[in-house]
């Protein structure tokens, strides 16, 4: 109508008339003549897309504000993505078997002086249960080996390998879904010396030849021949062996593991594990009720009571008493240190995002004047969050996957990150950048919506607008209190990691090589004397074990002819009579062990005297003891210093030695370490001499007891890891802050540097308030991370003390960091050249 008013004027009325009618008729197309609600839709994909390009302006307009909060998040969502990633790996364990609902181990709870638990059951119990009830559908044993020898004979060659490997019943691939992918399903070990091999080891030792009928050497004595091949064993399972034994074939390798009678010292080694599917409609409480009557039956006698009961397939690799290898809290603690990284770079962006709040106040004032409401303008501003989110969120994704195979190296797991394959992922990561992007936009959102337009317009402002600054301290108090309870957790589990290299084991475990004794018991005592002819070899000694292993051989005894065993267990440590020697291990009464090959004689350890009551050490010399269901009696000839027997995780327990030549299992050979290459070298010569057909190994008692605490050690890098992000992310968004108020304080600079103020008046500006809210948040963080911390370190019998000095050099590295991210920005600002600083133009 404007136009034909102006062609009116200009032309006359039939021109303006014609020219109307024309441009009217150039209106009618499908793109504009629509319904009421088409130009609903119209006008609503015009303002997303104003909002959008409105966002990206911003951030080009912004560029150090946008890379603090887009690293800040991509750093929160990467980890948050790495850590949903692992947890589901976790949960997935042998998920995948049929019937799993229905699937059950049979687990030992032993009551001594103490209750202990053991994820196996006697060797006998798996056929008893099969045999005399129907609560299962299927039952079977299984026996699995790691480290064992398999030797491959092609033409005149033999190649050896170290495999895991596990004898099983037929029925356990009735229970679990390892498919065959050839050979007879009818026959799937039925006969002895018959075995299955997964696909990629039919491929690693026959190429691409059919493994059907091949044959191979276990432990280099007893010939199987494999008659079916499995399909890869999935990564998401426990059950990783992919050689499988007939479990006839059991008593030719260990006749203790294939006793069908034999009850007496089932629950100790998990080697054997029974496992079950209940028939529908069985419970597991069902069958529990019936299972004393194995303990009455068979071990009415023992002081050691066995209490037989069913653990869950889905309990198996998080239950840790039962041998589970991740404990669900740790799950649960690594999804919450995720949560809090991402809702830390959220902080981070709501204190950036209202703290320049007061910048847009104008724009905001001129949209409200020009007819904005609220609504328009908050979705506005969640929009530009929602651009940032992204922007973070694809960095993120890039950062997890240039990440992960030092995930899964270091956890020692192999886990994908696929979005196009794993929906799971592709769901958690979407609900992620939606939640994000609601945490980080909706309050800087309500408070820029918010901004009335009069007061916007002329740059007046009340307190509680453009995001109170009490708000704002709240949240970097709520963040620092986050980074300072992670950092106390990583100094309290340095100094705990500390503590456990330097604490005294009371034997000497440095330089000393242990390497196994091979096959052949009579020439160990040969090798013993080639291995002390090397000139650096210092001393030799034929032992079951070093004194701290995780080789843990606990049995009953019998003390001075007592008619019953002691309510508590020993665990043994035979050897030869260079053990103490070798181990620089002291003794406090009698003498050492005599040389023999067989058990006449023993030495015990203090805490042994402590359990049996005894006032003094010597009390025990000369008094008769029968141990491992008295296959060994014999004097006590000498008490020892307690040693650390296994981890400092545990206490000492009471320790019994004796010289039974067919327990030992390596050679502890102490050396001097100034030509140790050359040492290790002639140490390996004479042990393939004299053992050419196994495979060499050695390993430094050091490492053994240094993998003790593995899992502290993955604790401590991953504290490192979190922290140092929580931090970076902390003090990423602390500066962005200093920026902003150096911008917002530069005429009150410059006027104070004009009226004579040093630069450390200016610098004390801004350091004192940021240095009250880190001390604040310190006064928070310090007894939630002494209450954490405090339940961590009740884990272990032997900790250290966490005084005050451990919070105070907390505060001190926070006060640290905090002012050197302060200072840099700030020292910038004092420095400003004041006539620039006082400019208006």
């Amino acid at each position: 109508m404007e136009v034909y008013e102006r062609r009116l004027n200009k032309s006359g009325k039939r021109k303006a008339d014609l020219f109307f009618i024309i441009d009217v008729l150039l209106l009618c197309r499908p793109g504009i003549i629509k319904p009421t609600e088409g130009y609903k839709n119209l006008n609503t994909y015009g303002m997303y897309k104003s909002y959008l390009k409105t966002a990206w302006r911003n951030i080009i307009a912004k560029k150090t504000h946008a890379a603090i909060n887009v690293s800040g998040l991509a750093l929160g969502i990467s980890c948050a993505l790495l850590i949903f990633s692992l947890i589901s790996y976790h949960l997935d364990i042998d998920n995948f078997h049929n019937n799993s609902d229905r699937i059950y181990r049979f687990v030992t709870e032993a009551h001594r002086d103490q209750v202990s638990f053991s994820g196996s059951v006697p060797p006998s119990f798996g056929k008893a249960f099969r045999d005399d009830y129907t609560f299962g559908e299927k039952t079977a044993r299984l026996c699995t080996l790691t480290d064992q020898l398999i030797a491959v004979e092609e033409d005149a060659d033999i190649r050896k390998f170290k495999e895991e490997v596990a004898f099983a019943e037929p029925e356990f691939f009735d229970i679990f879904n390892f498919p065959l992918v050839s050979g007879k399903r009818d026959n799937m070990l039925t006969e002895p010396n018959t075995a299955l091999v997964s696909e990629r080891i039919a491929k690693k030792y026959f190429d691409d030849e059919s493994p059907l009928g091949k044959t191979f050497r276990f432990d280099n004595r007893i010939d199987f021949t494999i008659t079916g091949v499995l399909k890869d064993i999935p990564d998401n399972t426990d059950l990783r062996s992919e050689i499988y034994f007939s479990y006839s074939t059991i008593k030719q390798y260990n006749h203790w593991y294939a006793g069908d009678d034999d009850w007496g010292w089932g629950g100790i080694t998990t080697d054997i594990q029974t496992f079950a599917r209940l028939q529908p409609g069985v419970t597991p409480a069902e069958v529990e009720l019936v299972l004393p009557a194995y303990v009455k039956k068979y071990r009415a006698e023992s002081k050691n009571v066995h209490h037989y009961k069913l653990q869950p397939l889905d309990d198996v690799h998080f239950n840790a008493k039962y041998g589970g290898r991740m404990d669900k809290t740790i799950l649960w603690v690594l999804a919450m240190v995720g949560f809090l990284l991402v809702f830390t770079a959220c902080l981070n962006f709501i204190n950036l995002a209202t703290a320049q709040a007061v910048t847009r106040a104008k724009e905001v004032g001129i949209r409200k004047v020009l007819g904005s409401v609220r609504t328009q303008l908050f979705w506005q501003f969640t929009t530009e969050t929602g651009v940032i989110v992204l922007l973070a969120t694809l960095l993120a994704f890039f950062v997890s996957y240039a990440v992960l195979p030092y995930v899964n190296e270091f956890f020692n797991i192999r886990i994908t990150l696929n979005l196009f394959s794993d929906i799971s992922a592709l769901w958690f990561l979407l609900a992620l950048m939606f939640t994000v992007t609601f945490l980080s936009g909706a309050y800087p959102g309500i408070v820029l919506s918010g901004f009335r337009p009069v007061q916007a317009l002329k740059g007046k402002f009340q307190g509680q607008q453009g995001g109170s600054f009490n708000i704002r301290r709240g949240l970097i108090i709520t963040q620092f209190t986050i980074s300072q309870v992670l950092l106390i957790g990583l100094i309290v589990v340095f100094y705990q990691m500390k503590y456990f290299r330097n604490t005294d084991m009371g034997f000497n475990h440095e330089a000393v090589v242990m390497i196994p004794t091979g096959s052949n018991d009579t020439k160990a005592n040969t090798l013993k004397e080639q291995f002390l002819a090397i000139p650096q070899v210092e001393n030799v000694s034929l032992c079951f074990a070093a004194p701290a292993s995780n080789e843990h051989w606990s049995t009953s005894f019998r003390y001075d002819n007592r008619s019953e065993t002691e309510t508590f267990s020993v665990n043994v440590r035979n050897a030869d009579e260079n053990y103490l020697s070798t181990f620089g291990i002291g003794l406090v009464a009698g003498r050492n062990l005599t040389p023999s090959d067989t058990a006449r004689e023993f030495l015990v350890n203090e805490k042994m005297a402590a359990k049996l009551g005894l006032s003094s050490p010597e009390d025990m010399l000369g008094r008769p003891v029968a141990v491992n269901g008295d296959s060994w009696i014999g004097p006590v000839v000498g008490v020892v210093k307690d040693f650390h027997d296994q981890s400092l995780r545990s206490d000492i327990e009471p320790i019994a030695i004796t010289t039974a030549k067919e327990t030992y299992n390596a050679f502890a050979i102490k050396i001097n370490m100034k030509d140790a290459a050359n040492t290790l070298a002639a140490l390996e010569k004479a042990w393939s001499s004299m053992y050419p057909e196994l495979m060499y190994q050695y390993d430094f008692l050091d490492d053994q007891i240094a993998a003790f605490y593995r899992i502290e050690q993955a604790m401590m890098t991953l504290t490192q890891v979190f922290s140092c992000i929580a931090l970076v992310i902390g003090c990423m968004g602390l500066y962005g802050l200093v920026s902003f108020m150096a911008i917002q304080k530069t005429k009150e600079i410059g006027i104070r540097k004009v009226l004579g103020g040093d630069v450390s008046q200016i610098l004390w500006i801004f350091g004192k308030e940021f240095s009250r809210l880190v001390i604040i948040a310190f006064l928070i963080a310090a007894p939630v991370g002494w209450m954490l911390m405090s339940r961590w370190l009740s884990l272990y019998a032997y900790k250290v003390d966490m005084g005050i000095w451990i919070f105070m050099l907390e505060l001190a590295i926070i006060l640290g960091v905090v002012l050197l991210t302060v200072g840099y920005r700030s020292v910038r600002a004092a420095l400003a050249n004041p006539v620039e600083s006082l400019r208006t133009e």
